[in-house]
């Protein structure tokens, strides 16, 4: 018998957390100002890498394309 209460109170416990539980909102996409790079201004000196390595300062002057496009799927159709 205490088997079942405790049964019935974990099910009830459930209940009322899935119902008071505050649903959460949906995030909102990454913009390129939400990014911070370090630019380099007119005139500073720029070298030029080839390979990896490690240098001391550097800047970045180009960071890639940061454009969204929505995910496409076929459904699974053959």
């Amino acid at each position: 018998m205490q088997f079942l209460f405790a049964v019935f109170l974990m099910v009830a416990s459930y209940a009322i957390q899935a119902l008071i539980t505050p649903k959460a909102e949906k995030p909102k996409s990454a913009s390129i100002g939400d990014f911070d790079f370090p630019q380099i201004t007119e005139g500073t000196p720029q070298s030029v890498v080839f390979g990896d390595c490690w240098i001391e300062d550097w800047m970045v002057t180009w960071f890639g394309n940061m454009r969204t496009s929505a995910i496409k799927s076929s459904g699974g159709k053959k």
